[in-house]
């Protein structure tokens, strides 16, 4: 008989989801206050309500331990607070028939998994939204916050498949016409667009959320291994293209993709937002807990 832990949902081993659960997002604004365990207005304000616990993270505001559960317990549990001007976790999921390529879609709705689990262990709201459907209206999960929303959060990541023609700039303006409040915009996309990304990250930006910007890429798009008479076929517009000079198209291949590289990391930065491009290979621990961790997009 099998003694293995039942695992609370398909996208996180339970251990790695055990370690999300006590870690932060880090925005690079202050514009919140962290001093009751979770992301608050620096506005002030009077609304501020118990809404949870979480553990104890070295760091934390020792003056928030529940010194009641401690005594009981012998562990120490934080309570966490809800204020009127919540952070706002806006996930922003391509789920374009490019992501369907080498696993980058399904280490997107992991990565998603995990940051959303950060979000909500820490009372903030968030919200997560299937960009590259063909379909006329945008799916996405309506905000929600705390523990008890966890259920519903991985049912709707689990559930969530790709497919789909609309790229992911386009998909930024269905976005904002339904999102609302202040925060971060994270997006998980191979950013393989003609449309103008800029332009989606100056909508985000203005609409005050930060730009966290993660480029999934495949292994055979990071180095492509490539040789005679080649028929490339586009998977969202079935287009093609003809090639003979393989040699001259692998470095003008590589020069365009670090290119883009570079340019998304600057328009993050111009927005005081964060980017970072990984394989679809890459572990899911070493990609939160070492990768984010270092540059600093979690805590």
């Amino acid at each position: 008989m099998s003694t293995a832990a039942t695992q609370f949902t398909s996208l996180l081993p339970n251990d790695v989801l055990a370690r999300a659960e006590k870690m932060r997002l880090n925005p690079l604004r202050r514009r919140t206050n962290r001093m009751r365990g979770e992301h608050l207005s620096g506005k002030g304000g009077t609304s501020i309500e118990f809404s949870d616990y979480r553990e104890y993270v070295p760091g934390d505001d020792m003056r928030y331990v529940d010194w009641n559960i401690f005594s009981r317990l012998n562990h120490p549990y934080l309570k966490l607070y809800a204020h009127e001007e919540e952070m706002h976790v806006a996930i922003l999921l391509d789920s374009s028939s490019s992501m369907e390529f080498e696993g980058k879609f399904e280490l997107a709705r992991r990565v998603a998994a995990a940051l959303g689990v950060m979000g909500l262990m820490n009372v903030e709201r968030v919200s997560v939204f299937k960009c590259g459907s063909t379909s006329g209206e945008l799916p996405y999960l309506r905000p929600c916050t705390g523990r008890a929303s966890l259920k519903k959060f991985f049912r709707f990541l689990e559930q969530t498949t790709p497919g789909g023609s609309v790229s992911i700039d386009e998909s930024v303006d269905q976005v904002l016409k339904v999102h609302s409040g202040k925060g971060i915009a994270i997006v998980l996309s191979d950013f393989l667009t003609l449309g103008d990304v800029a332009r989606s990250f100056n909508l985000l930006f203005g609409a005050g959320l930060e730009v966290y910007a993660l480029q999934i890429l495949g292994p055979t798009e990071i180095s492509p291994e490539l040789a005679g008479y080649l028929r490339f076929v586009d998977s969202e517009t079935n287009a093609t293209l003809d090639v003979s000079s393989v040699g001259e198209l692998l470095g003008m291949y590589h020069q365009h993709r670090l290119g883009l590289e570079n340019y998304l990391a600057s328009q993050c930065r111009k927005r005081n937002g964060r980017f970072l491009s990984v394989s679809s290979e890459d572990p899911l621990k070493s990609l939160l807990f070492d990768q984010m961790l270092r540059q600093g997009w979690i805590r």
